[in-house]
C-alpha cells in the first residue's frame, strides 16, 4: 500500500501525548503486546527510540517485520517501521532536539546518547 503522510491533527496527538503505545506486528501477522514508548516528530514525521540497539523486544521485533501498529490519544495507526539509525547529521540534530523539547531533562539525557540515536527508528503511516 501507498505511504500516506501524518495529518497536522495526528502530529499535534503525537505531540501532546507522553508516550504512545507500540504493537510491533509478528511474522504471522498477529499484533505482539502492546508497549508504551516515547514518540516524537521532526520534520512532519514521527520517530522513536530506545535506550540501545538490541534483537529482543518491541524493538527486535521491529527490526525483523518492519511492522506495526501504534495508538495514540485513541486513535490507532498502522505503520511500517525504518531503521535510519543514527541517520544524517541534520536529522540526528532535529530529533534530538525535539526529544530535548518534549521529555526536558533527566532521563532523556539517555535518548540523546550516541547508543540511543543509533536506535532510532521512523514510522511511515501505511
Amino acid at each position: 500500500s501507498a505511504i500516506m503522510t501524518w495529518t497536522p491533527e495526528q502530529l499535534a496527538r503525537v505531540d501532546a501525548a507522553r508516550e504512545i503505545d507500540i504493537a510491533v506486528r509478528r511474522a504471522d501477522e498477529d499484533l505482539a503486546a502492546w508497549t508504551p514508548i516515547w514518540v516524537v516528530h521532526a520534520a512532519d514525521d514521527v520517530y522513536v527510540r530506545t535506550w540501545y540497539r538490541r534483537d529482543t523486544g518491541w524493538f527486535g521485533l521491529a527490526l525483523k517485520t518492519k511492522r506495526a501498529r501504534v495508538r495514540v490519544r485513541g486513535v490507532e495507526v498502522d505503520v511500517r517501521i525504518e531503521d535510519i539509525g543514527v541517520g544524517p547529521p541534520g536529522l540526528r540534530q532535529d530529533v534530538d532536539d525535539a526529544y530535548r523539547a518534549k521529555y526536558g531533562g533527566g532521563s532523556t539525557g539517555n535518548m540523546i546518547g550516541d547508543e540511543a540515536a543509533a536506535t532510532t527508528l521512523r514510522l511511515l503511516k501505511e
